[in-house]
This record gives C-alpha cells, structure tokens and sequence, in this order.
C-alpha cells in the first residue's frame, strides 16, 4: 500500500507518519507545483469548486448539507467512466 500526501511532512502528523511505519505504509509527497502528481484528485477539487463555487453558504450547517447533497448526487447518480 502507498499513501500520498502533498508539500511534504508539515502537512502530515506525526501520527500518520508513525501508523505508516508500523503498518510498513509507503509515503511520498508530491512535489511543490506539481499537481500532476495527483492528478486524479486535482480533477475532482476543481470539479468541485466550479459546481459549487457559485453557492453562499450562510452557515456551516448549510454547507454541510449541500456538500451532502452534492457528494450524493456525485457517488450516486452520474456516470462515471470508470464504472463503464
């Protein structure tokens, strides 16, 4: 198993980084600007800013209901490619 992490350790726990070791978890961190690394998850942060970008939320409780609405709808409904 790997585990990918971006800009490196001050974004990484000292717990992850120990349950890694133990559980013989590789970890490797993505470049400083190089989102093409990671390009699966990019994708999908871009998707979801540009859906949603246009939603002002007035509370976090509203925003968690949306986001809910919206993973939903993206586990859920769409296609995805990968499934055929």
């Amino acid at each position: 198993m790997c585990l990918t992490s971006p800009d490196g350790e001050q974004l990484t726990s000292n717990a992850i980084l120990t349950w890694a070791d133990q559980s013989r978890v590789a970890w490797h961190y993505i470049a400083p600007g190089k989102p093409t690394q990671n390009a699966f998850i990019e994708s999908f942060n871009g998707r979801l800013r540009d859906e949603l970008n246009e939603t002002l939320f007035t509370s976090l409780a509203q925003a968690r209901v949306e986001l809910g609405h919206w993973r939903a709808d993206y586990n859920d409904t769409r296609p995805h490619s990968q499934l055929g």
